[in-house]
């Protein structure tokens, strides 16, 4: 049960970040950094107990790569997008009400990106945090939050940046996204996950 636990905390506080960074009065132009910096204290904290997932297509892409068990995966979804949920309740009590913005460049644009740094993020876990070339590195969390951070900073304006499908569930019920573009983030965030998998065992074979 713990490692549900640290799997629904850490999810919970990146959700929260993104909720109390980006809608103002949030931090503004440095959000993306508080969001990968939230990701990678997260990890830090409870890799070594959960994996450090906090994110259902990272624990879809960890699954197909073999170092997640299959009891594992739907309980991993289930309290990842309750911690999501949780932490948008939450946010709601600290700051006002927002109002959705429209895809500035349509919805096509913005499964690009999500699948492309959905991709980077879970290829980035893979190699950091599952090869036996890196195994029993002390950077990966750092890897993985600048990842996000990164995508942030990119192609936020494009999408939103969820990168993974418990944080657009979060952001949804934050009112910062419709629930009709929710299948954007989830076709492009669980897409990117299994291809980066996919091309992960390509490249590194069965190990």
């Amino acid at each position: 049960m713990k490692k549900y636990l640290v799997e629904c905390i850490g999810t919970f506080f990146l959700v929260f970040t993104i909720g109390n960074t980006v809608i103002a009065p949030g931090a503004g132009a440095l959000a993306p950094l508080a969001i990968g910096a939230s990701l990678m204290v997260m990890i830090f904290a409870g890799g070594h107990i959960s994996g450090g997932h906090f994110n259902p297509a990272v624990t879809l892409a960890v699954w197909l790569r073999g170092k997640c068990d299959t009891k594992d995966v739907v309980p991993y979804w289930v309290v990842q997008v309750l911690g999501a949920a949780i932490a948008a309740w939450l946010v709601h009590f600290i700051k006002g009400p927002v109002t959705v913005s429209p895809l500035p460049i349509g919805w096509k644009a913005a499964l690009l990106v999500e699948f492309l740094f959905t991709f980077a993020l879970a290829w980035v876990v893979l190699n950091t945090a599952t090869a036996k070339g890196t195994a029993g590195n002390s950077f990966y969390g750092l890897a993985i939050g600048m990842t996000v951070m990164t995508g942030a900073f990119a192609v936020g304006g494009v999408s939103g940046g969820a990168f993974n499908p418990a944080v657009a569930v979060g952001v949804t019920l934050m009112g910062l996204s419709t629930w009709a573009n929710l299948w954007i983030f989830l076709v492009g965030n669980f897409a990117g996950g299994a291809v980066a998998a996919l091309t992960y065992k390509l490249v590194n074979g069965e190990e």
